[in-house]
């Protein structure tokens, strides 16, 4: 594998994604739990390829709305 895929199936936790958007974990977990970032729990904690993030901001960038 190279380096970027390895980063395109990189998991991240929500600690990790909200660090890498600047934003409060508190904020991470509800954009999480109503599905505007895309996860999946592993029992009882969230995890979000960080692929899937990359698709996320750039939805944003074009002005999707949270």
């Amino acid at each position: 594998m190279t380096d970027m895929d390895l980063n395109e199936t990189e998991i991240m936790t929500v600690s990790e994604v909200a660090a890498y958007l600047k934003i409060s974990e508190v904020t991470t977990y509800k954009l999480v739990q109503q599905g505007k970032i895309p996860a999946f729990k592993i029992g009882r904690h969230w995890r979000v390829k960080r692929s899937d993030l990359g698709e996320f901001i750039e939805q944003l960038k074009h002005g999707e709305r949270l």
